[in-house]
C-alpha cells in the first residue's frame, strides 16, 4: 500500500509541477501505462521547448545514438532563444555501463544546469536500479523524480473510456466498459486504439456489446479467462469455441499453452486462499499487478473448482506441454485434449 501511494505522489507532485509551470530538472518515466508516459512526456515537452526553437534547444538520444559526452554536451548547452532546454533519453540501461561512465553519468546527473530537465523514459527496456553502485544512484535518489506510470484501477478506467465515447458523440454502460477492459487487457495505448475502432464501426448513439465484439480483437489472456470461466459454468462446448478462437488468431499453441498453465495457477492459488478464509488482497499481494477486479472474478471462479481438480489441472498442463514438444500429434489437437481433460476433471 505504501509503494502505490508512492507511486501516485510522485505523479502528482509531476501534475502539480506542470500546472504550475515549474518542471523540476530530472525526471525518469517508467512503467507498463505507455499511454500515460508519452501524455506526460508531451506535456513536459509542450511546456518547455517552442516549437520554433525545438531544433536548438530538444535533444533526444536512444539506445541505438547513445553517447555519454554527447549527452554531457546536450546538458550542458544554452538555450537559443528560449529560457529552457529538455534532453530526452530513451531506453538506457544506466547501471550497465561500465564504472567510468557510470561514476560519470553520476557527476553529470548531480550539477544539471537550472535551465535543463533531463527525462530518461523505459519504454522498451526496463528501469532496473542497482543501488550498489552509490556514485550513479546517490545523485538519481538525491535528485530525480521518478514517476512510475502504472495500469489504471477499473473505477479510473471506466471515467476514462465514458470521457472519451463521449468525446465521440457515443454512450456506454459501465458494464461494457468493464468488457472492453477485459478484452483489451486493461491498457489505456489499447483502449484508445479499440474506442477509435467502435465509434468508427458503430452507427448508434448508443454502444451495444455486439459494436465491441464485431470491431474488438481480444488479448490472448483475457480469451484464456472466458475460457475457465467457462470450465467453471459447465459450458464445455463455449470453452471449446474459445480455444478455437485463439487458433483462428493465429496464436502459437505453447503460447495458449502457457497463458491457460498460468491462468490455472492462479485459480489454485486462489483456492487455497479461500480454502483458508483469506481476501483477494492477499492473492493480489502474491502476484504485483492483479488488479481488484480481475483479482475479484479469480477468486470466484476458484469456488467453483475442487483442490483436487486444481492438482490435476497443473499436472495436464506439464502433460501436454511435453507431448507438444515430443509427440508427433498436431499442437491444436493436444490443446483440443486437454481441454476435454479438464472439462471433465472439472
Amino acid at each position: 500500500m505504501a509503494k502505490q501511494q508512492e507511486k501516485q505522489d510522485t505523479l502528482q507532485e509531476l501534475k502539480q509541477a506542470l500546472k504550475e509551470k515549474d518542471p523540476g530538472r530530472l525526471y525518469i518515466f517508467h512503467g507498463e501505462e505507455t499511454f500515460l508516459l508519452h501524455h506526460y512526456l508531451g506535456q513536459l515537452k509542450k511546456l518547455l521547448i517552442d516549437e520554433l526553437t525545438e531544433s536548438f534547444n530538444f535533444h533526444r538520444l536512444t539506445n541505438e545514438s547513445f553517447d555519454l559526452q554527447m549527452f554531457a554536451d546536450a546538458v550542458e548547452n544554452l538555450p537559443m532563444m528560449a529560457e529552457r532546454t529538455m534532453v530526452q533519453v530513451d531506453d538506457i540501461d544506466l547501471f550497465k555501463m561500465n564504472e567510468t561512465d557510470r561514476n560519470r553519468m553520476g557527476e553529470i546527473l548531480d550539477d544539471i544546469p537550472d535551465y535543463c530537465t533531463v527525462v530518461f523514459t523505459y519504454e522498451t527496456a526496463s528501469w532496473n536500479p542497482d543501488k550498489r553502485f552509490k556514485r550513479l544512484w546517490d545523485p538519481i535518489a538525491e535528485n530525480a523524480a521518478i514517476v512510475e506510470f502504472a495500469k489504471q484501477e477499473q473505477r479510473d478506467l471506466i471515467a476514462w473510456i465514458t470521457r472519451h465515447f463521449l468525446a465521440n458523440q457515443k454512450r456506454i454502460s459501465s458494464n461494457l466498459c468493464i468488457y472492453l477492459i477485459e478484452l483489451t487487457g486493461g491498457t489505456m495505448t489499447a483502449l484508445n486504439g479499440e474506442i477509435n475502432k467502435i465509434c468508427a464501426y458503430s452507427g448508434s448513439e448508443e454502444i451495444c456489446r455486439a459494436d465491441i465484439d464485431a470491431v474488438v480483437e481480444p488479448v490472448l489472456d483475457a480469451v484464456v479467462y472466458q475460457m475457465t470461466d467457462f470450465l467453471g459454468q459447465k459450458q464445455y462446448a463455449k470453452a471449446l469455441e474459445k480455444l478455437h478462437q485463439l487458433l483462428k488468431m493465429q496464436q502459437e499453441p505453447l503460447a495458449i499453452l502457457g497463458a491457460i498453465g498460468s491462468h490455472l495457477r492462479k485459480i489454485s492459488t486462489a483456492r487455497v486462499l479461500v480454502d483458508n478464509g483469506r481476501q483477494v488482497s492477499e492473492l493480489m499481494s502474491l502476484y504485483p499487478g492483479l488488479k481488484n477486479y480481475p483479482a475479484g472474478k479469480i477468486m470466484d471462479s476458484a469456488r467453483r473448482f475442487s483442490p483436487d481438480f486444481c492438482k490435476r489441472a497443473a499436472e495436464l498442463v506439464l502433460e501436454t506441454d511435453y507431448r507438444i514438444k515430443t509427440s508427433f500429434d498436431t499442437p491444436e489437437r493436444l490443446l483440443e485434449l486437454l481441454l476435454l481433460q479438464l472439462a471433465q476433471g472439472a
